[in-house]
């Protein structure tokens, strides 16, 4: 019995040496360093950061063709870029005397939500159309920047145009410029020349009277309208306006909305003038003058007819010489003038 005794102790001395051991050997097993374990968790960090870059650009690659293929869808669906694109292109040939241009080749490129047309702009001086420059349009949705212009004219009209700048006059306003200096350059330029001029009448005239009041052997191309402004030039918060007319002649292009298509070129022009009404911002942007009050000059054409305050003519510079004879005639601007071409 006394053998049991001492046996027993030895027993549980061995289990808590065991335990001990055991504890010990836990408390010493370090498998990692400390700069392994840090090195683990910026493995850990960059791992993350690597999956959510390539997630973000997954998602982005989703995105982009989704977004760019609505933008084709907003300028596709209901033919949205070509209306634009015919707001622009009307403005100009009703903004801007004796300008024109080739639709067919208007450039167009749409990106994401916007758009950009680039197309070249047209004089016809003597018998030939010119090329006088490019505009360069950008778009955000509907809403255009403001053109960028290349115009190479030896006398351009002024990009923001003034009461002091106008080439075209109201008889019953006063005239910014010397009513002599247009003539005495005609008189400076050889005879183997064309010219392109800008008249102010003395008195409003229907367009049939004033082309069968000029002489012979030259070319009416532009009728500049009374609309009720051109008096002070200015809108009714006193904003500069930019003249309002139309061309003289058929056009027989097939991009022209003047070409011969039943409809009298006066008709294209109070046609032309609603659509802008309609997208005026659209228009002012595009027009030199940042002001068209459309729907005002729209309704006084319609109740007073179209008469004309002024024009531009283009000819061989012996014949435009004669338009110094005509007493309708009260001033006159030289625009541009080139060689020869008349035969």
């Amino acid at each position: 019995m006394s053998d049991e005794k001492n046996h027993v102790p030895n027993e549980m001395d061995d289990y808590q040496n065991y335990l001990k051991e055991s504890m010990n050997g836990i408390n010493d097993f370090h498998p990692y360093t400390e700069e392994g374990q840090k090195e683990i968790v910026n493995l850990g960090k960059n791992m993350a950061r690597k999956t959510n870059i390539m997630v973000s650009l997954a998602i982005l690659l989703l995105i982009v063709p989704i977004m760019t293929l609505a933008t084709y869808m907003y300028y596709g669906i209901g033919g949205r870029a070509d209306h634009l694109i015919d707001v622009v292109t009307k403005t100009i040939y009703v903004t801007e005397p004796n300008m024109s241009l080739e639709k067919l080749k208007v450039e167009d490129d749409i990106g994401l939500f916007s758009m950009n047309i680039k197309f070249d702009v047209l004089k016809k001086i003597g018998k030939e159309d010119y090329k006088i420059g490019n505009y360069d349009i950008d778009f955000l949705l509907d809403q255009p920047s403001f053109p960028k212009k290349n115009l190479l004219l030896d006398r351009p009209l002024a990009e923001n145009p003034t009461k002091e700048t106008e080439v075209m006059v109201h008889p019953k306003a006063s005239i910014p410029f010397s009513t002599t200096d247009g003539w005495d350059i005609l008189k400076k330029l050889p005879d183997g020349t064309v010219s392109e001029v800008y008249i102010s009448l003395n008195h409003l005239m229907k367009p049939d009277d004033l082309k069968e009041s000029l002489p012979k052997n030259m070319e009416l191309r532009w009728f500049a309208v009374d609309t009720g402004m051109e008096i002070t030039q200015e809108d009714k918060e006193g904003v500069p306006i930019t003249p309002l007319g139309y061309p003289a002649q058929y056009d027989h292009t097939t991009w022209s909305p003047f070409k011969t298509n039943g409809e009298s070129n006066e008709e294209v022009f109070l046609d032309i003038l609603s659509l802008l009404e309609k997208n005026e911002s659209v228009a002012e942007k595009v027009a030199r003058a940042k002001s068209l009050s459309m729907s005002s000059r729209l309704a006084y054409i319609k109740e007073h007819g179209i008469k004309v305050y002024g024009a531009v003519i283009t000819g061989p510079t012996e014949e435009i010489r004669k338009l110094q004879d005509m007493k309708e005639i009260r001033a006159l601007k030289v625009g541009e003038v080139k060689l020869w071409n008349w035969e």
